[in-house]
């Protein structure tokens, strides 16, 4: 039997995989060094890496790569987890928007799905906007909004968002403001027919969970990784949505536990 590195070339496909799990083995690597590894050209090896990179399966770098485990935390987990499902967060990004109308007042969480949506809002005017997404704050098109509005509170620099209240701090004799929204935009860690909608951390929950018990409406957006999934802390029942923008068809049972909570499910236009 021949070894590895003696071994006939491999189908890019093959190649891919080979790469995708010497790469996550070595921690960081080069380009040249696998380039000469996997005996093709640098080219070649910089397209797969790129692929790869686009695919959530490892981190580009300049002149190489890092597997998932070696990102530097906290500055770059947002960034890999924006590169995993990138197409279908896009897809409900853009459907979820479609939601939201000139003049409206939103809440949006911090997410990644979420920061699809904010980006997917552009031609958007004259909204009043309130999250807890640092990222989602800066990327935000100046032009989209009336006045903008971060909540305060702990900072995850990993998530690069603020957890606290769902409030907005006042003036003189009122040191806190309650708020009221058309609507929200909630992106959650699972969505299941028995347990509903849940995240890993209880602190963002009770606060996503506030987000929807501010809003006149609530959309709840999740790509479909994230069907029969539950996570730690409960944010609320099905019910609680009044749509579920996502990118796939949920599964029977799912399907058929939204339609009895009276959820509609968005899919992305064609």
């Amino acid at each position: 039997m021949s070894s590895p590195d003696t071994a006939p070339r491999r189908l890019p496909a093959g190649r891919k995989a080979e790469l995708a799990a010497y790469v996550t083995d070595a921690g960081e690597v080069t380009v040249a060094h696998l380039a000469d590894r996997f005996e093709v050209s640098a080219d070649t090896i910089r397209r797969d890496l790129d692929q790869l990179d686009a695919e959530g399966v490892l981190v580009r770098t300049h002149g190489g790569a890092v597997g998932l485990a070696t990102a530097p935390r906290p500055n770059t987990e947002l960034d890999v987890r924006m590169r995993l499902q990138t197409q279908a967060k896009e897809k409900i990004g853009t459907r979820a928007a479609t939601l939201v109308r000139d003049g409206q007042a939103i809440i949006v969480n911090a997410g990644t799905t979420t920061l699809a949506l904010v980006r997917a809002l552009t031609e958007h005017r004259d909204l009043t906007v309130a999250t807890n997404s640092l990222r989602g704050a800066t990327e935000l098109s100046p032009s989209t909004y009336r006045d903008l509005y971060v909540f305060g509170g702990t900072v995850r620099l990993t998530d690069q968002a603020t957890l606290g209240p769902v409030r907005l701090p006042g003036w003189s004799q009122t040191p806190e403001v309650e708020i009221r929204c058309d609507l929200a935009l909630v992106g959650v860690g699972a969505v299941s027919a028995d347990v509903g909608f849940s995240t890993s951390n209880p602190v963002e929950a009770s606060m996503m969970a506030e987000m929807m018990e501010r809003a006149d409406r609530v959309a709840v957006l999740a790509d479909s990784s994230k069907f029969g999934r539950r996570l730690f802390a409960q944010i609320a029942d099905l019910g609680r949505a009044d749509y579920l923008v996502t990118d796939t068809a949920p599964p029977p049972d799912l399907a058929a536990a939204l339609a009895a909570a009276d959820v509609e499910v968005l899919l992305p236009r064609a």
